[in-house]
């Protein structure tokens, strides 16, 4: 079925996982997306070859895509992809700092030729500052902004286990471009958008950062555990699972007491009756959860926990989520076989789409030559 972004024709210049991520968000929502490659393909396809032959990361993120495989250096190639941009509502691009403007796609003289045009630059660390040119990838960009350093366990610090410095740049940048489309309809004017994986990290870094800005403090790396509220992390049960709690408030506290340790009394102690003397006596805490979880199962835990109505939850591996009950999946086509992966997260639209097919290189560069041919 239609999808309510359909009719909106968009021009990705685009490699890796930020840009594709936003731009497969526009893909799902109905939005014609040609996305460029240069001849040998996103390098992404590269990334690894688990998927039937097919890289994770990019049949993850370029469902539903019309892949346009040119080299913007030839005259007639940037001529014809010049042609399309002209034709088209949103661009998006995250080459290499300046390397868009050099090839004559700078999303300003793109904009002169067509006002209307939302574009939409990615970049490591924005167009401004002494970071401007430098190559940005997600792991290095995880160190830049602090959050490796808070990350990990108390010994070590750590990477957190997905790209999240790209994912959420990719995020933001969807969130704008459908921003500026509410604006263009208003004013029939485009935008020029910029969005950077430093800025997006540095926004998801705002509580550590004002830790330390306001009370010289910054988060110590606690593992499985929150490092401002208690009990709030992973505990072991006695047949080896860990579970994870969370504890929110006193009301709270006061019924995890009675119900799942079995003594209302614990909450009176003075060292542990607020959230800030639980934190600052964790270690006596720890040893008296440790010592009622470890004498019970991870069902018998479970089950005093759903009866004292505490949130929790099981820590799994990535194989119990491949089996989890509430993972809800869809098969999408891939020019190596069928593919399933999980839904689209946001649901309750009228109108449901579906991901598309994951493009094999340059599938539609002779179709898309001959619609947007030059007029003899």
């Amino acid at each position: 079925m239609a999808g309510i972004l359909e009719g909106l024709k968009v021009v990705s210049l685009e490699q890796a996982v930020a840009a594709p991520y936003c731009s497969s968000r526009l893909a799902e929502a109905g939005a014609r997306v040609i996305k460029v490659e240069r001849k040998e393909g996103d390098f992404a396809r590269q990334y690894d070859h688990v998927v039937h032959g097919e890289s994770a990361y990019f049949v993850w993120l370029n469902r539903g895509k019309e892949s346009l495989a040119i080299d913007i250096k030839n005259p007639e190639d940037a001529a014809l992809l010049h042609r399309i941009v002209d034709q088209s509502d949103i661009y998006i691009q995250n080459l290499a700092p300046g390397a868009a403007e050099r090839a004559g796609f700078g999303s300003q003289a793109l904009r002169e030729r067509n006002p209307s045009l939302i574009t939409c630059d990615i970049s490591g660390y924005g167009d401004e500052g002494s970071y401007r040119d430098m190559r940005a990838y997600d792991l290095l960009v995880q160190c830049e902004s602090g959050l490796a350093s808070i990350t990990g366990s108390p010994e070590a610090p750590g990477r957190v286990g997905v790209s999240i410095a790209d994912v959420s740049c990719g995020m933001y940048a969807n969130a704008a471009i459908l921003q500026a489309l509410i604006k263009r309809g208003r004013t029939g004017e485009g935008e020029s958008l910029k969005v950077s994986l430093f800025s997006s990290l540095a926004d998801w870094m705002t509580v550590p950062l004002l830790h330390f800005d306001y009370a010289g403090r910054e988060p110590l790396r606690s593992g499985l555990n929150h490092p401002s509220i208690a009990p709030y992390g992973a505990y072991s049960t006695g047949d080896g699972r860990t579970i994870v709690i969370a504890i929110q408030n006193e009301r709270e506290w006061s019924r995890f007491c009675e119900v799942v340790l079995g003594d209302c009394q614990i909450a009176g102690d003075p060292e542990l009756n607020s959230n800030s003397q639980r934190v600052a006596n964790r270690k006596k805490l720890d040893q008296i959860i440790s010592r009622i979880f470890n004498s019970r199962t991870h069902n018998q835990v479970i089950q005093l926990l759903k009866q004292g109505d505490i949130a929790h939850g099981s820590f799994n591996s990535v194989g119990d989520l491949s089996g989890h009950p509430q993972l809800q999946r869809t098969t999408v086509g891939s020019p190596s076989g069928p593919v399933k992966m999980p839904v689209p997260p946001v649901s309750g639209w009228q109108e449901t789409t579906y991901p598309g097919d994951i493009p094999a290189l340059g599938a539609h560069t002779q179709a898309l030559r001959r619609e947007f041919a030059a007029d003899t």
